[in-house]
């Protein structure tokens, strides 16, 4: 391995189960020649520790964490110039791994390494985000707005769960207790949208929440979103969407809308709750009613398996 690499490892990943998951991974390291580890102690160190390694002219950083921690690390490599930006591995340890299931990356911690070491570069989309009070974040796999972030706040609640079970639950609690719908005026790729909605995703992966495929059609290098919204309806209803939602056929369900977009301008009366690959952008106590969201085509190169 000739190439100057960073591996970022956040150590709480998994509920804390990552720390003999990483001693099991030196070898490997060692097989390629070695490389610089750095570990996260603070939520978004992970994307000053990206962000650095490209500053000083590491070629290939690869995340060693769940999906949040790739989220942050893209969230780094995004604040330099493409030219000056390292090819991205992903071993995936975390509770959902979505991003790395799209890239059809193993979900073997052994095996992901060699291909984030072995395997070939190619770029994706990005999606970037900014609310009317300057904030702003990229995300790699999905943005979530409604019900579906209220799903990821609760998630992040269940500490002694992990994996798909903890989001199903999360969903059956969000379903209970933060059951409110959201009405909007959007400008999507010039054209004007009115609606009212418990939730709407726009994805750039398939699948989010460990399980859910959420937009089985999606596309990460084809330079448009997949977006899906559901339309309020009863609570016994919704139940029985997270089934649909789970085999793949939710964007089928006549209280379902979905299509394609690269850009969208959001206004809405209420709060939007948001989340970014599974981590918030806006919580609870939002007081965002205004977003744009924007498509960065081949943004960032991430190595896959070979033959993917």
């Amino acid at each position: 391995m000739t190439r100057k690499t960073k591996l970022i490892f956040n150590p709480i990943a998994n509920t804390r189960r990552a720390w003999p998951i990483a001693a099991l991974l030196q070898p490997i390291v060692q097989e390629f020649g070695g490389c610089d580890w750095s570990g996260t102690v603070y939520p978004t160190h992970a994307a000053e520790l990206a962000q650095t390694a490209a500053e000083e002219g590491y070629e290939h950083v690869i995340a060693l964490g769940g999906d949040g921690t790739v989220h942050e690390v893209v969230n780094g490599l995004m604040q330099v110039p493409a030219d000056h930006r390292p090819t991205l591995g992903i071993v995936p340890i975390g509770s959902g791994n979505d991003i790395a299931f799209r890239l059809g990356i193993s979900p073997h911690p052994e095996t992901a390494l060699r291909q984030a070491f072995g395997g070939q570069p190619k770029p994706i989309d990005i999606g970037m985000v900014h609310n009317e009070h300057g904030q702003s974040k990229y995300w790699a796999n999905t943005l979530g707005i409604g019900f579906d972030a209220i799903i990821n706040i609760r998630a992040k609640q269940l500490t002694l769960l992990q994996g798909f079970p903890k989001y199903l639950i999360a969903a059956i609690q969000s379903i209970l207790f933060n059951y409110t719908s959201f009405n909007f005026t959007a400008e999507l790729d010039g054209r004007t949208w009115q609606e009212t909605l418990l939730m709407l995703v726009i994805a750039n992966g398939i699948r989010e929440g460990g399980g859910f495929l959420i937009a089985p059609q999606a596309s990460q290098d084809d330079e448009l979103f997949d977006y899906i919204g559901v339309k309020p309806i009863s609570r016994p209803r919704m139940l029985h969407a997270m089934t649909r939602f789970i085999n793949g056929t939710g964007h089928t369900l006549p209280y379902s809308v979905n299509g394609r977009l690269s850009s969208l301008t959001l206004h809405s009366r209420e709060p939007l709750i948001i989340h970014c690959d599974g981590e918030i952008f806006t919580g609870l106590q939002s007081v965002t009613h205004e977003i744009t969201v924007n498509l960065l085509p081949a943004a960032i190169q991430v190595i896959r398996p070979a033959a993917h």
